[in-house]
């Protein structure tokens, strides 16, 4: 489910609202903590900066991000890479694939951010109301 949503321009990176995304993005509140952040932080080879890696360790947040190619820290050990966590990537991937299969928000018919912004929210709490009067669990 999804908690946040962003624009970006659309020439400038994703990674560049990153920090924001996550900071916006709390998991629901418990009895001893007032917001909690989740414990790792799973992302795909574009977000493979050192910067990146160290402000999700600050936040006490496991990063779990392949490393590029091209680069040469290839040769650096990624202790942080976990497979199996990576490989649950698939579910923020199928999220947004079912975001784009609204019709309104796939083919982007608001001209304006504020407007797209608001159907993209729309559609967050029509996914979120699906969910709590579904039949299956």
């Amino acid at each position: 489910m999804p908690l946040t949503a962003l624009l970006s321009p659309a020439q400038q990176h994703d990674a560049t609202l990153f920090t924001q995304v996550v900071d916006a993005a709390r998991l629901p509140r418990t009895v001893w903590r007032a917001h909690r952040l989740p414990g790792c932080l799973v992302a795909d080879k574009g977000y493979d900066s050192d910067p990146l890696r160290t402000w999700v360790r600050q936040r006490h947040m496991q990063p779990v991000i392949p490393r590029r190619q091209y680069t040469d820290r290839l040769t650096l050990p990624n202790p942080d890479f976990d497979r199996k966590r990576y490989k649950k990537r698939n579910v923020i991937e199928r999220c947004n694939s079912w975001l784009k299969e609204c019709r309104r928000v796939g083919t982007r018919f608001e001209k304006l951010a504020v407007n797209f912004l608001a159907m993209i929210g729309l559609a967050m709490i029509e996914r979120y109301l699906r969910m709590l009067f579904s039949d299956t669990p």
